[in-house]
């Protein structure tokens, strides 16, 4: 299947007013322009040349959101925290614009009477309207949305993730769940998903302190010494460090970091992830690990790793990245779940858990895809 290179793709958010969305959108706009280099974006390496990903300019933008601070000024906030550099939110003011036009109301917010059918529908007719209005191909929904609580058991309405996932599904939308809420991973939505043909990537995007342990677990598993204990600590601020300050939200995000730990050497270590709001770090976090473990003759070990970083500008080159490649998926008559895009997720739908491994089923899906032209 052909690639239309002038065709425009969208990109809707759910969180289109937090960090990452606007960092995203921004560094979308510097990279187009020139500004700024596309540092951190696989798709924009020599490895997927010929792929057929829609092209960064052709990216346009919109989504759901409950806050209503409007783009522009969410971006000076970013510069004044040292997120985004100085003079690029009013370099890229039109785009910022543009994007903030199409960004609708979420929910369900305090007072929302609306039944989940109800909220449902009216978020899939506001992304069909998108794509209709602005005449794009397709549209690939991507849910950057502050962390929630797992579900309580036998629960009776869905969480506003699996509304909005419900929703992109409806709407005949990709979907990328790049937090670690349930989103698709529900039994009311199964059947649904099956199908409706859609690719559909997740969940929680692997940006820092897992990242690292995708790295370091296979070191340990290769070289055939014992870890004995894991434990980490995470410090964070901003929207992401309030909502995982919620224990039912920090235990939805602690169960993708343990889980690579997990699937590498084939059980759970001792130790946990603690994770505590630092409101004065806003989009700046801190991950410690303590590792130890054992070598020749019971010989005990430790090895510390800091991990210092931002978050929004370590997760807005992977979300411009997923988009584009289920974007071409979706092109290229690729339906269901996508393993192969493991490499970004700490809690991907199958495939290795070791980076390398993932690195690796990326690229292989690079060739599908390119052979898909």
């Amino acid at each position: 299947m052909n690639s239309d290179g002038n065709a425009r793709t969208g990109v809707w958010f759910v969180g289109a007013r937090g960090s990452v969305a606007t960092t995203a959108v921004a560094g979308c706009a510097a990279v187009t322009a020139g500004l700024h280099p596309p540092t951190g974006m696989v798709t924009e390496t020599p490895a997927f040349a010929g792929t057929g990903l829609p092209a960064l300019p052709s990216l346009v933008f919109g989504g759901h959101d409950t806050a209503h601070c409007p783009l522009p000024k969410r971006a000076e906030h970013l510069t004044e925290a040292g997120v985004l550099p100085h003079g690029l939110a009013s370099a890229v003011r039109a785009e910022l614009d543009a994007a903030d036009r199409e960004i609708r109301p979420g929910g369900p917010g305090a007072g929302d009477t609306r039944t989940d059918e109800e909220l449902i529908a009216a978020f899939a007719a506001d992304m069909i309207s998108f794509r209709e209005r602005l005449g794009t191909a397709r549209v690939v929904v991507v849910n950057v949305s502050s962390t929630e609580p797992l579900p309580e058991p036998g629960a009776v309405r869905l969480p506003p993730s699996s509304l909005y996932a419900a929703a992109a599904v409806r709407a005949g939308c990709p979907y990328v769940n790049f937090t670690p809420s349930t989103g698709l991973r529900t039994a009311a939505l199964t059947d649904a998903v099956a199908a409706s043909g859609l690719p559909h990537a997740g969940r929680d995007g692997k940006t820092g302190q897992t990242l690292l342990r995708a790295v370091l677990a296979p070191m340990f598993v290769q070289r055939a010494l014992d870890v004995r204990a894991w434990s980490g600590t995470n410090l964070l601020g901003g929207g992401d460090g309030a909502a995982l300050a919620d224990p039912g939200a920090a235990a939805a995000k602690n169960a993708g970091k343990e889980r690579v730990l997990a699937d590498v050497l084939g059980r759970t270590p001792e130790g946990e992830v603690h994770i505590d709001d630092v409101p004065a770090l806003g989009d700046w976090k801190t991950a410690w690990d303590h590792i130890a473990f054992e070598g020749f003759l019971g010989s005990r070990m430790i090895l510390q790793t800091i991990w210092q970083g931002c978050d929004s500008a370590l997760a807005a080159p992977l979300v411009l990245d997923l988009a584009r490649l289920v974007a071409r998926a979706h092109e290229a008559g690729v339906a269901g779940p996508l393993p192969e895009l493991g490499f970004y997720f700490k809690d991907p739908d199958g495939g290795p858990p070791g980076l390398p491994e993932q690195f690796t089923a990326l690229l292989s899906f690079a060739d599908r895809l390119r052979e898909a032209q």
